[in-house]
């Protein structure tokens, strides 16, 4: 963990969507003030984690298996008799239930005991944070970096992995923003994400070393230039 603070180059202002929250928190970090935590922790997703049971991911995953069978059955020219795809839609089902395993985190057990006090206000960066997500426009990966700085407000918390949802880079930027905002209260918050999207590398542009980067700014950071300008320095090292 290190500390940084900086600029914004795009910033998303999207209307609020009830979704769950991309942030896991890392609950191997301790802290006090747990109750309190734990009632800002409820605050962050505005819907309840999905909570299934075996025989309904059983019925899930059959339900997605016919419908891979069907997209496979109405490409022309494809056979799904043939061996190598006879099992292609089980193991899609099962790929395609994974992917989205976001919509099921428990957050309040990804988040326990991740906050901690500090006797410091000097800001926080956590970099190089990995992510795996799909694109709701054409359900392909998108993958990539998150950046997060933020001004501590006698709290801080530990930021561990990013959820795998449906959803565009642009409002995960802004859910991740918002989710440290909500769990920490802290003077200011920046989000980047550089992320490469694979229907842009295999259709569109097809340019492999394309970028996405997008940014949220919350508070000083969206506010006082200089704090942005260190943000931004400080990641880019």
């Amino acid at each position: 963990m290190s500390v940084l603070l900086n600029g914004e180059k795009s910033y998303v202002d999207e209307k609020k969507e009830d979704e769950q929250s991309t942030l896991s928190i890392d609950k191997k970090r301790q802290g006090n003030n747990k109750n309190e935590f734990n009632k800002n922790v409820d605050q962050i997703a505005q819907v309840s984690n999905i909570v299934i049971n075996s025989k309904q991911e059983e019925k899930i995953l059959h339900s997605l298996e016919q419908s891979y069978y069907s997209i496979l059955n109405t490409i022309p020219g494809e056979d799904v008799t043939r061996q190598g795809i006879l099992k292609t839609p089980s193991r899609a089902a099962k790929a395609m239930f994974y992917f989205t395993k976001g919509y099921r985190d428990n957050l309040n057990e990804l988040i326990n005991d991740a906050l901690f006090n500090v006797d410091h206000d000097e800001m926080v960066i956590v970099k190089d944070i990995e992510f795996f997500s799909l694109c709701e426009h054409h359900l392909v990966p998108f993958y990539g970096k998150v950046h997060v700085g933020y001004l501590p407000n006698r709290q801080v918390v530990g930021l561990s992995k990013i959820a795998s949802n449906i959803l565009v880079q642009e409002r995960m930027t802004k859910q991740i923003a918002e989710a440290v905002t909500t769990a920490i209260n802290p003077t200011g918050v920046g989000v980047v994400i550089e992320g490469t999207h694979m229907c842009m590398v295999m259709r569109g542009v097809q340019k492999t070393g394309s970028k996405t980067t997008t940014s949220t700014m919350i508070g000083v950071f969206r506010e006082d230039p200089r704090t942005r300008e260190e943000f931004l320095s400080l990641i880019r090292h």
